[in-house]
């Protein structure tokens, strides 16, 4: 063998300098990642935003080469997890599953997901289903990555092998293991939705904004997941760059709230505004009413009760629904032993069931709405009081990126 031939075989056409090999690899998992957030799951699943032919092309052959999935098998999957979320039906939930299953096998759960073909059949609806996409992409998805294996390997020699590995092992790793983990375990909550989603960091710049999971919860259609103003999406920073030169459409954000001064009761404008935000309202009621009067009776209790209420802290934010039957009785009792506890407990009952009747008769959730209202003003309690005057002056303001 020459020595030619056997340093192309040793180093490839690059030489391998580690610097090119290291940029290569983050450059290309952030291709990919990028790739899967922005197409897979901002516009293909949840139709946030549109892109240009041109690049929603580019997308899609670039997560054939680099992952092998399909994209209504992605798309079913994951439209199925947000209609079951944490529930036996949930194809990768740590709640269901455990955490560590989800971190370890998440790959495999995905695996056996896409084997329930009337799964995908369902929830995969409306997914690109051209000539390409039948003949190559979904046809043949392992070819893909075998193509890009060649391809490190002629750039970079044997070392090639070990960045294809890791490439491969991204989504994997992240997607299937951190977000549907991790992003269902651990983390700060903005808003508090129905599931256990969670916000890794505020600072959504590694896997590409998907970081931000909690609020992606909230506002599952939202092409933005930064909502906050120290959050950062790096996916909407790239989003808007493809909108500026006429790549892409963002057709929906998450809406702006507004408080009206001086509305005597909830009007349409406040039902439109709390159904659009509803977890931020009872997030809101958790944090403006029931926290205080947390505070206060540990203050009146003392430090020795100060780690059953901080376990209260956490179950009374959603009425402790991801309690055991002993927790949850417990936290019954407790709350039955206080009266002005029990009075915000109800309320908060009051004010989701009120919620709940979206899609039903929204004349009948205004009317319960204004009852809501009406009684919580009366209720004698401050903070309950004060939320009530600011909730029936919601309404919806115009999105602003």
């Amino acid at each position: 063998m020459s020595a030619h031939l056997s340093d192309l075989l040793a180093f490839g056409l690059t030489g391998s300098p580690w610097l090119l090999v290291v940029a290569w690899l983050l450059g290309m998992t952030q291709l990919t990642i990028h790739s899967v957030s922005l197409y897979l799951h901002r516009s293909a699943t949840h139709r946030g935003v549109d892109f240009h032919p041109a690049l929603a092309h580019a997308f899609r052959f670039w997560t054939w080469l680099t992952t092998g999935m399909v994209t209504k098998e992605w798309v079913a999957i994951h439209r199925k997890h947000h209609a079951r979320c944490e529930t036996d039906g949930d194809p990768h939930s740590p709640v269901v599953h455990g955490i560590g299953t989800i971190l370890w096998h998440g790959v495999a759960l995905y695996q056996d997901a896409c084997k329930d073909r009337a799964m995908v059949a369902r929830y995969g609806i409306g997914t690109v289903d051209d000539w390409i996409e039948r003949n190559l992409y979904a046809r043949w998805s392992s070819l893909g990555p075998t193509v890009m294996l060649f391809i490190d390997l002629a750039l970079f020699g044997a070392v090639g092998l070990v960045v294809w590995a890791l490439q491969m092992l991204w989504i994997p790793v992240i997607a299937a293991g951190v977000i549907n983990g991790l992003g269902h375990w651990w983390g700060y909550r903005n808003f508090e939705t129905a599931d256990r989603a969670t916000n890794l960091v505020p600072w959504g710049i590694v896997i590409g904004g998907e970081e931000l999971h909690n609020n992606h919860h909230a506002f599952p259609s939202s092409a933005k997941f930064a909502l906050r103003k120290w959050e950062f999406d790096s996916g909407w920073a790239l989003l808007r760059l493809f909108e500026a030169v006429g790549l892409a459409k963002v057709i929906r954000i998450a809406p702006s709230l507004a408080v009206r001064p001086n509305i005597a009761l909830p009007d349409a404008d406040t039902v439109r505004a709390v159904l659009a935000h509803r977890f931020h309202v009872m997030t809101s009621y958790y944090r403006l009413v029931l926290r205080p009067a947390l505070e206060q009776e540990r203050r009146a209790a003392g430090e020795s009760m100060d780690r059953l209420t901080r376990r209260l802290r956490r179950a009374l934010a959603n009425d402790g629904r991801w309690l055991d039957e002993v927790a949850r009785a417990r936290l019954g009792a407790w709350v039955a032993e206080r009266p002005s506890m029990q009075v915000l407990v109800e309320h908060r009952r009051r004010l989701g069931a009120a919620m709940e009747r979206s899609g039903r008769n929204s004349q009948a959730m205004l009317e319960s709405l204004q009852a809501w209202c009406t009684d919580a003003e009366r209720s004698g309690i401050a903070t309950l009081e004060q939320f009530a005057r600011t909730l029936r002056g919601y309404a919806l303001a115009p999105a602003r990126a």
